[in-house]
Formats: structure tokens, C-alpha cells, sequence
């Protein structure tokens, strides 16, 4: 257990008033660490997390706008812990089962994010933060940069691939553009990707929807057997509502997603009205968010592996693959 984790823990049975109350470690990683205690979790948010948008996000979540799309948090403030960490108190849900994919609730996800991208935001309270996926596809490439790990195919695959990614997708308007010098490099694309963006913004008309930023499987619960909400908010906030298409979409294009599930999910989200995948051809409005979200994805994956000491595990191998093919697509069109 963390140093946070053993914070988070007693500072869990101090609000609970019980000093033996059994508490539960659901998570304990640097970006999230999370335990439970009966029906509350609490969650000790990343370091640092700002404090103005959480309490945004909070109100977000807590809005009747979003009630039975969001899990509300419970109303029981608690203070940060010793090393600065914020944390908040939730209600406790039953996750996805990791070991029944057969009974993985895509048809809820794609009507959820359906409701929630259809919430009115000027109602929602403010300044609503930008959504964090771009941000965190970012922090990606930047992780494995900084793992200095030996030159490969698939570090330079995944280099080239998020290289062709719009200033956008590669969160450079919410940043403070580290990726000056890697733009230097590529001045010879300029005149593509200057074209590429301007018909990517094109396509992008409905770009300041709530967004969820970080939609998998693994943020659904249900309180009851059909009652799913989504959760995790870190990422909360206005965006491009592609972009929570985009993980499943990228899984679907890497072969981990069987058709069928990956047309219960879309299904589901244009049935319920979802304005990001209109109701032919998706692809167009989805394929720059699933390459950002093909990238990230690989690029944790050879940091992770990398940093344990150990080999890609079949579904990293086939993301680091799907890198590799939009590498040499992006080779292909110059």
C-alpha cells in the first residue's frame, strides 16, 4: 500500500467515525488512488489537480442536468491529505466485470454519453474546464520520450503517427507546446497538415459539447442491475464529443473490439441521438481522435512494459500494430 493509499485510508475512517472500519484499496496508482468503506469510496485525485476545476466538475456531476447520466458524489466534504492530494466521496457501484465480455455494457455506454453529450452547458455551472483527452494523450508521448528507451520501429512508429496528428489532437492549444521543436522538424508537412486542420475544424462544428475525456468501460458503475452511470471526472469538461467515441473506436480498428459490440455502441449512441458519428459513414469526424487515442495507448504500453521489465501483452502488441499501420499511412499520403 502507498503512503497516499494508507492517507487516503485513515482519513476515509476518521469521516466515517469508525478507527476499524474495514477499508478496501481499489486502486493505488500515481494518477488515482482510490478505496472504499460500505457504500463510499473516496478518491485521492492526481497530483495536482486544480483545485477550481474539481469543484466545477463536482457541481457538474451533482447537477439535475446530469442526474442518471453522472454519479453524483456525496455531499461530505473532506480535506486534502498531507502530500496536497484533493479527494472527494462517492457513492459505491458494482463495476464492469472484467471476466464477461459478453455482458460488457456497451448499449448503456453509447446511450450515456449520447445524454451527456447532449446536456446544455449553459445551464451546467462555470467556467467549465476544457475536456483532458488531447491533454493526456499529450502526457503520454511525453512519458515515453522521457523513458529514453532504445531506438526501435515502434517508438519511431509511434513518434511518426502522433507527428500526423492535428495541433488539436495533440492537446498543443492547451499546453504550453513542448512540441515546438518536433514542429521544426516537420516543416516539409506543414502544408498538408494546414490543410488537414482546416478540414478537420470543418468537420468539428459541434466541438464544445460536455465531454467525458476518458470513456472505457472501466468508468461505468450501476447501483442496480440496469442502473449505469458513468465516472470519473478528471477529465470532464468541453470538447469535441468525438473524442469519447474514440477508445472504442480505436479498439474496433485494432481487432480487440468484435463488430458486433462496437455496432451495439454506436447503434446505441445515434439511436439516442449522439451529434459526434452522424448517421452514415463515422469515420470521418472519428478517425483523428481514434489515431490520438491508438497513440496514447501504444505509447503507454512501451512505457509500462518498458518500465516492469516484461513484453506486451497481446492487447498492447495489437495497439503498438495499429500505431505502426497509421505510420505508414501517414508515410503513404506524405
Amino acid at each position: 500500500m502507498s503512503q497516499t493509499a494508507a492517507q487516503l485510508v485513515a482519513a476515509l475512517r476518521r469521516g466515517r467515525r469508525d478507527a476499524t472500519a474495514e477499508v478496501t484499496v481499489l486502486a493505488d496508482r500515481p494518477d488515482a488512488t482510490v478505496v472504499r468503506c460500505g457504500q463510499v469510496v473516496a478518491k485521492a485525485h492526481p497530483p495536482g489537480t486544480d483545485p477550481a476545476e474539481l469543484a466545477v466538475r463536482l457541481g457538474i456531476a451533482a447537477h439535475p442536468r446530469c442526474a442518471g447520466i453522472l454519479l453524483p458524489p456525496v455531499d461530505d466534504g473532506m480535506a486534502a491529505l498531507p502530500d496536497g492530494r484533493r479527494v472527494t466521496l462517492w457513492p459505491y457501484g458494482e463495476p464492469v466485470a472484467p471476466d464477461a465480455p459478453d455482458a460488457a455494457p456497451w448499449v448503456e455506454a453509447g446511450k450515456l454519453l449520447a445524454r451527456l453529450h447532449a446536456v446544455p452547458v449553459a445551464e451546467l455551472p462555470g467556467p467549465l474546464p476544457a475536456m483532458r483527452g488531447p491533454v493526456k494523450a499529450a502526457r503520454a508521448i511525453a512519458r515515453l520520450r522521457a523513458a529514453a528507451l532504445p531506438d526501435s520501429a515502434a517508438i519511431r512508429a509511434v513518434s511518426h503517427a502522433w507527428a500526423g496528428l492535428p495541433d488539436w489532437a495533440r492537446g498543443v492549444d492547451r499546453t504550453d507546446r513542448t512540441d515546438r521543436a518536433d514542429r521544426r522538424d516537420r516543416t516539409d508537412r506543414r502544408d498538408h497538415r494546414d490543410r488537414t486542420d482546416h478540414r478537420d475544424r470543418a468537420d468539428r462544428q459541434e466541438a464544445d459539447r460536455l465531454c467525458h475525456g476518458d470513456l472505457h468501460l472501466g468508468q461505468l458503475i450501476r447501483r442496480r442491475a440496469t442502473d449505469w452511470r458513468l465516472i470519473d471526472i478528471d477529465d470532464l469538461g468541453l470538447g469535441d464529443p468525438a473524442w469519447d467515441l474514440a477508445r472504442p473506436a480505436a479498439w474496433y480498428a485494432a481487432g480487440l473490439l468484435v463488430p458486433e459490440d462496437w455496432d451495439r455502441f454506436l447503434g446505441a449512441y445515434r439511436a439516442a441521438g449522439g451529434p459526434a458519428a452522424g448517421q452514415g459513414d463515422p469515420w470521418p469526424r472519428l478517425d483523428v481522435p481514434a489515431r490520438a487515442l491508438t497513440v496514447q495507448t501504444a505509447a503507454l504500453a512501451l512505457a509500462k512494459a518498458a518500465a516492469a521489465g516484461r513484453a506486451l501483452d497481446e492487447a498492447e502488441e495489437a495497439m503498438v500494430e495499429a500505431a505502426v499501420r497509421i505510420a505508414r499511412y501517414m508515410e503513404a499520403v506524405g
